[in-house]
């Protein structure tokens, strides 16, 4: 059995952004979101990382929201929990993509996020493990990685419109309020209780 804590879940906040004119899912940390409609995904990313993975060919397209497990051991050792973790968040972006009609063999991928915006409140630098991990992890399964804006300072507001490929982040230089940093401590927290969750199978 998995834990809540440690289950991606199918992000549940969907709105119509009258911005951009178009049905969005918003993905909070350990949420994912899956579409092959014409819509938006959007997410706010501190030290957190998102992987924005699609099928050129089908339009079919989704978005993570993830953080590894601080003190579970080394992010290269894709034994070690943290690792564990990690490949799971990915896997089950993948499989649902792959469930939904994505081929795997075409995916490509655009990760983001990774700043240091938890500096002080743990004794890793989370962002940079989490974006080292993301892209071992893309590398090691062969997804193309076509863009990467990692690491830094700054928090980052990442929309994904996953027909199109196209993504526009902002760099959130003046955040007047924690709530990118509280959502994120409590999610560490979390993921710290929690065991691992089992294994998940790829459908090729």
């Amino acid at each position: 059995m998995s834990h809540p804590a440690f289950e991606e879940v199918l992000a549940p906040n969907q709105y119509f952004d009258r911005n951009f004119n178009i049905d969005a899912a918003k993905i909070l940390p350990g949420e994912y979101y899956v579409t092959g409609r014409d819509m938006l995904l959007v997410t706010v990313l501190g030290s957190c990382v998102a992987a924005c993975i699609r099928d050129p060919k089908t339009g079919i397209g989704g978005m993570n929201h993830f953080m590894l497990p601080e003190g579970g051991g080394d992010q290269h050792d894709m034994l070690s929990s943290s690792a564990r973790y990690g490949s799971y968040a990915m896997e089950v972006l993948v499989n649902q993509l792959v469930k939904l009609g994505a081929n795997r063999g075409r995916l490509e991928a655009k990760v983001f996020g990774g700043a240091a915006v938890l500096r002080g409140f743990t004794t890793v630098n989370v962002g940079e493990m989490n974006s080292e991990f993301v892209l071992d992890y893309l590398r090691t399964e062969r997804i193309r990685v076509l863009a990467e804006d990692l690491k830094g300072l700054y928090p980052r507001k990442v929309y994904f419109w996953p027909g199109a490929g196209r993504v526009l982040v902002r760099k959130l230089k003046s955040v007047h309020n924690n709530t990118i940093i509280d959502r994120e401590k409590d999610y560490g927290q979390r993921l710290k209780a929690a065991p691992i969750a089992g294994d998940v199978e790829l459908f090729s």
